[in-house]
């Protein structure tokens, strides 16, 4: 797609404008990093653009602070574009905790109910949907629901969903999808995460 340049153009009846403004499904998967990066940056040109955001994450602890959520937030508050930020579960996917009284699938199950009704009344115009690949992964939320349910969004409400291991009929249902490769990473040589890199 050189320059900007579609490689076909569909026999749809559309014009190029009617097209340009169709609403987005995009899956960014694969193991390497920078899946949810990518994700808010696409946010911060929706933030750009003035559509309310809605940011969903459903694999990172309540308690963990990362940097793209402070400066979402902050922008947030800057004007009239607002930015909404939940978070599922305690990062249920990392760390197991024994004993736990939490019911981790019941939460997943609970903010995708909540996405479905943001989705039908239209509350963002810009959903990231962070680590959800996961809770269709384990069973946790419907693949099938999922599918019909973003394929039915009214208005134009753009969708980002990412998470290793995203399902192909996901897959095959979205509009873009991006997979992040790993070649090398600081972690291959030992080293952790560090704040400013990682979060």
């Amino acid at each position: 797609m050189p320059q900007g340049k579609v490689t076909s153009v569909p026999d749809d009846g559309l014009t190029t404008r009617q097209r340009r403004r169709q609403a987005v499904l995009a899956v960014h998967t694969g193991p390497g990093k920078g899946k949810s990066t990518a994700a808010f940056g696409m946010a911060l040109r929706a933030w750009s653009a003035g559509w309310p955001i809605g940011v969903f994450q459903f694999v990172k602890s309540e308690k963990w602070k990362v940097g793209e959520e402070a400066a979402l937030k902050a922008l947030g508050g800057l004007d009239k574009t607002p930015v909404t930020w939940h978070k599922m579960g305690e990062g249920w996917s990392w760390i197991q905790r024994a004993g736990s009284e939490r019911d981790h699938a019941a939460e997943a199950a609970e903010g995708w109910a909540q996405i479905k009704r943001d989705l039908a009344a239209e509350t963002y115009k810009f959903y990231v949907l962070d680590e959800f690949t996961y809770p269709m992964k384990w069973g946790w939320v419907d693949v099938a629901d999922v599918i019909a349910t973003l394929a039915d969004r009214p208005g134009t409400q753009h969708v980002v969903i990412t998470g290793r291991d995203a399902h192909s009929d996901l897959m095959a249902a979205a509009d873009l999808v991006t997979e992040m490769t790993k070649i090398k990473h600081p972690m291959d040589a030992g080293r952790k995460g560090q704040q400013g890199i990682e979060w």
